[in-house]
């Protein structure tokens, strides 16, 4: 990748709807910012923004130090998916390195008690072993592409379906881990409630799987249709991560940066 721009800019690690909220506000107030997203596919959420420099692909440790060095970065806003724990790790340690400011925007968590039908837990291996609440179950997987090939040797045990993020490597990750045609759904969030209720009906899903992923992830839904429907939600916590410093509402984000 191929990254070089002269002016003295903010780096916004993007590729979530918050993302783009902090792009029009950094377009707004005129500070100069480039945005990297990991695929083209995510560039796309950025249209409305006048004039974005984007740059798309997956950096190594390498090209970070490049970008930063070449752009004169002094702050970092780090806006990736809650699940996105490499690059913000790799870039708290480089930021740290080079005594640069790094800024995490965290998109809230939701406060739901764990009851009868929800349960939370911190990784997928309890969930693909003899004894797991999915064995035998139809269950809805709704926890990003990546995660599928933890699945790859369970359809034995379970009727898996899963419902990815509509792009061609989501769709081939979701193939080569044992899901057929007819075993998958490619939407993109926001997805209301009357469509994911249908969508549970239609496949007469016993149990979903799903990721912490706040409001924007449509977590809230998942809770109410599993109340409606009486199906178990098991939600996978976030990963732990010891951000330097977080953020979790847009007007902290001028505070933090001027």
């Amino acid at each position: 990748m191929n990254i070089s721009l002269k002016k003295e800019i903010i780096w916004l690690i993007g590729g979530t709807s918050e993302s783009v909220a902090i792009a029009q506000l950094l377009t707004e107030h005129n500070f100069p910012y480039i945005i990297t997203v990991t695929t083209p596919s995510a560039s796309k959420l950025y249209q409305k923004i006048k004039n974005p420099q984007i740059f798309v692909g997956k950096l190594s440790d390498r090209e970070i130090y490049q970008l930063m060095a070449q752009n004169h970065i002094t702050r970092v806003i780090d806006a990736t998916h809650p699940f996105a724990v490499n690059i913000s790790q790799e870039v708290i340690n480089i930021c740290r390195d080079l005594a640069i400011k790094y800024i995490r925007y965290e998109r809230l968590s939701l406060s739901i008690p764990e009851n009868n039908l929800i349960t939370y837990v911190s990784c997928f291996n309890y969930l693909v072993v003899d004894n797991s609440p999915l064995k035998n179950k139809r269950v809805l997987l709704t926890i990003g592409a990546k995660f599928l090939p933890l699945f790859t040797n369970y359809h034995h045990q379970a009727t898996l379906y899963t419902r990815i993020l509509p792009y061609a490597d989501s769709l081939h990750q979701a193939y080569q881990s044992g899901f057929e045609c007819d075993r998958i759904i490619a939407l993109r969030p926001p997805i209301n409630y009357a469509l994911e209720k249908a969508l549970w009906q239609m496949w007469n899903i016993e149990i979903v799987v799903t990721k912490a992923g706040g409001k924007a992830g449509g977590e809230d839904i998942k809770y109410q249709v599993a109340k409606e429907l009486n199906i178990p939600l098991i939600v996978i916590q976030r990963p732990n991560l010891e951000y330097p410093i977080v953020i979790n509402t847009l007007d902290k984000i001028l505070e933090m940066i001027t």
